[in-house]
């Protein structure tokens, strides 16, 4: 299929057709229609690469993640695909495990023009090795976010939010309040590991623990549970970073002989879907992925369009939703 034949089936000009494909506004209403029923008849798909090299602009993004496998960032990733196909773009996914090496290799799109701007999800500790590879070219950092004022981002008050976990399980009695953290290099898990010890003094709680998982993993986060039960005073309540971690406990819990949440409380943090298939269902800190990921398109988009405008730091509101685990 090709523009010649949505023309034709539309009853209208090849012109015609070119600006509704692009968006332009100097099509009457009735006309859009017809080219846009032709279209949808006929799966028209356009080709990109002739565009490409008619606009020199590709109106493709690279998304650049840690960990696809990690559930948050499959949800941001799918908030940033649907803002971008909504304005007429793609992305290109690359996950990078963290590996700066990795990371260069997909960067190098950027100077090949192959790509317009460009979504991290990388430890806050990697930032400017990144910011030194990608140079002025339009970019937003999902999650770990940067609060210089240098680096376009999105992100929620992780601080903030480990407080509000630690203040409900408080409330609810819990005395021996356990973190199952992950990777300190990640600014997350420090700002998170903050709110949790600043929480447990503002409750005067003086028992803690902590135990770092290797990965975001089931069974990273059973390991690190199996630590913690292997202490003598063993915690009443744990509150784990992701839901994949919690997960894990939960079943190092259940694998000791003890109950959920009668023994131990457990919460954990994201808000993915795995949350609601555990069993008990998961208590956990549910973050807006998606719309994390909406909006740091909607400011790279904004970036590309307008490369003077100051970088923003957008931060969103998490959401405590309690079910049967805590």
């Amino acid at each position: 299929m090709s523009v010649q034949k949505i023309a034709q089936m539309a009853g209208v000009s090849v012109a015609t057709v070119s600006r509704v494909l692009n968006n332009s506004d100097r099509v009457k209403p009735a006309n859009r229609q017809k080219v846009l029923a032709a279209i949808e008849e006929s799966h028209y798909q356009p080709n990109l690469l002739a565009r490409q090299l008619r606009t020199a602009r590709s109106s493709m993004i690279l998304v650049l993640v840690s960990d696809i496998s990690n559930p948050f960032c499959a949800e941001v990733v799918k908030g940033i695909e649907a803002q971008a196909e909504k304005n007429g773009y793609r992305i290109l996914l690359c996950n990078s495990g963290a590996d700066i090496a990795r990371s260069r290799s997909s960067l190098q799109l950027l100077s090949g023009k192959v790509v317009e701007g460009i979504i991290t999800m990388n430890a806050f500790e990697r930032l400017p090795e990144l910011s030194a590879l990608i140079g002025e070219a339009p970019w937003v950092q999902c999650a770990e976010h940067d609060d210089s004022g240098q680096i376009a981002c999105v992100g929620i008050d992780d601080e903030d939010a480990a407080q509000s976990v630690v203040h409900y399980l408080a409330g609810g009695g819990r005395q021996r309040i356990a973190l199952i953290n992950h990777d300190l290099r990640y600014r997350y898990a420090r700002l998170r590991q903050q709110g949790y010890i600043t929480q447990l003094n503002k409750q005067q709680l003086s028992w803690q623990a902590i135990a770092y998982a290797s990965e975001l993993s089931f069974s990273a986060g059973k390991t690190a549970m199996q630590q913690l039960l292997a202490d003598r005073v063993q915690p009443d309540a744990v509150f784990a970073v992701s839901d994949t971690l919690a997960a894990g406990a939960m079943a190092a819990i259940h694998q000791a002989g003890l109950r959920t949440p009668q023994d131990i409380a457990v919460v954990g943090f994201d808000g993915s879907e795995l949350a609601e298939m555990m069993s008990p269902p998961l208590t956990t800190l549910a973050q807006p992925s998606q719309a994390i990921g909406r909006r740091a398109c909607e400011l790279l988009l904004q970036k590309i369009a307008l490369p003077d405008v100051p970088p923003q730091c957008v931060i969103m509101q998490g959401e405590l939703v309690v079910r049967a685990s805590s």
